[in-house]
């Protein structure tokens, strides 16, 4: 049943994040009901306030990874904007931030100082190569951990060159890592009493995501290849060419695989022939058996395939693009994952919908529109932090705000 309640309403969240990767789980406790309190550089804000696509001068960019937040600027050079910090602290279960390690430590403001202000704050960062460890000090984007995470040197088809998936997927993990680790340790905190530090690794992250392909070089010794788009693990699971397109078919068991072959291309020595008898040997001859799957594709189209496929109980699909999903009442509609909202500048824009599905208290992706730079200065310090209009206008002048 549904209630009136956000499942994350209890919480205050400090979000000193930039770009990607902290954004993103700000973002996706700011849907789930969290108050988010976004804090920028004065003048200049998020690095990706500048990235594209635009409207109206606003980064598009920008808003779908910061929609559901309160926004405030503040100088953390400056004493008096340190103490800001301090205040906020006080009044915050969880602080996010992805600097590199060291900087806030620097500042006065890493999580043993923060903690002496509040000893329940949860202190959650992320950053290429985590705090700790001989790579901590290095530099670290989206690609670096693609690349030393393993992903790229599985990813692309056969002979080609390693290639980075066609999204910033380290960020996002190290995104959803960060919310899954500051909520765990918010549950740990109700055990202990105390908040603590969350420490996430892109690159960490993208290592955990390999799954199966550790496994298989731990067994055998021998580094996994890039196979396109088939599957190590599983055969016959990958692209076959239609008459009009790609189509996907997985076959992800016994059963699923005789069936396919019996009943739907009519091909039942495919079942008995020793080159496919197991897993592991279609696996390994996947290319012969795609050959006679493509045999019966080729003759039909995309969304003849797909429909046959689904009838008989076997999943298959279409290879989509941005417009087919825009255009997908499932997953635009449905489900939510494409959803309009208004924004003061931009007008009407659309943003990526929350995949958590709370069904008794369900995400809002639009309670609020991403901030201008600065846009709520004035309410968090002087509703929420009681400063006075002279105590205002006295950071405003100050630059500290």
């Amino acid at each position: 049943m549904m209630t009136e309640h956000a499942a994350l309403e209890n919480l205050v969240v400090l979000d000193l994040c930039r770009v990607i990767a902290g954004p993103f789980c700000g973002a996706m406790l700011a849907d789930l009901g969290a108050t988010v309190i976004k804090i920028e550089r004065p003048g200049k804000g998020d690095d990706a306030r500048a990235y594209a696509p635009y409207l109206n001068g606003e980064s598009l960019y920008y808003s779908n990874l910061n929609r559901n937040k309160y926004g405030i600027t503040l100088d953390m050079k400056q004493e008096a904007g340190k103490d800001i910090l301090r205040e906020l602290v006080k009044k915050a279960d969880i602080l996010i931030e992805n600097f590199r390690p060291g900087v806030m430590d620097r500042m006065g403001l890493g999580y043993e100082e923060l903690k002496k202000v509040n000893p329940r704050l949860i202190y959650g960062a992320v950053s290429g190569f985590g705090s700790y460890g001989r790579y901590h000090d290095r530099p670290g984007y989206d690609i670096i951990a693609q690349a030393m995470g393993g992903l790229m040197s599985i990813t692309g088809q056969k002979g080609n060159p390693p290639t980075r998936s066609g999204n910033a997927m380290g960020d996002i993990l190290g995104g959803l890592n960060l919310a899954i680790g500051v909520l765990a340790a918010v549950n740990a905190r109700s055990i202990t009493g105390e908040g603590q530090r969350v420490d996430i690794s892109l690159t960490d992250c993208v290592v955990a995501s390999l799954e199966q392909a550790v496994q298989r070089y731990f067994v055998s010794g021998k580094v996994p290849e890039r196979r396109g788009n088939s599957y190590e693990a599983i055969a016959p699971y990958d692209t076959y060419e239609a008459k009009d397109g790609h189509v996907v078919i997985g076959c992800g068991n016994q059963k699923l695989y005789e069936h396919f072959c019996e009943n739907i291309i009519h091909r039942p020595e495919l079942v008995k022939d020793e080159r496919f008898l197991t897993v592991p040997l279609r696996v390994e001859n996947n290319l012969i058996l795609k050959e006679y799957f493509e045999e019966w594709t080729k003759e039909r189209t995309v969304a003849e395939v797909t429909d046959i496929l689904l009838k008989e109980g076997i999943p298959a699909g279409p290879i989509y693009d941005l417009e087919d999903i825009f255009q997908d009442e499932h997953i635009a509609g449905d489900r939510e994952m494409l959803v309009h909202t208004n924004h003061p500048v931009m007008g009407d824009i659309v943003l990526s919908g929350n995949p958590v599905k709370l069904l008794g208290t369900k995400p809002n992706i639009t309670r609020k529109p991403s901030p201008t730079l600065g846009e709520d200065n004035r309410k968090i310090l002087m509703e929420f932090l009681q400063k006075s209009e002279e105590e205002y206008r006295a950071l405003e002048e100050a630059g500290v705000i």
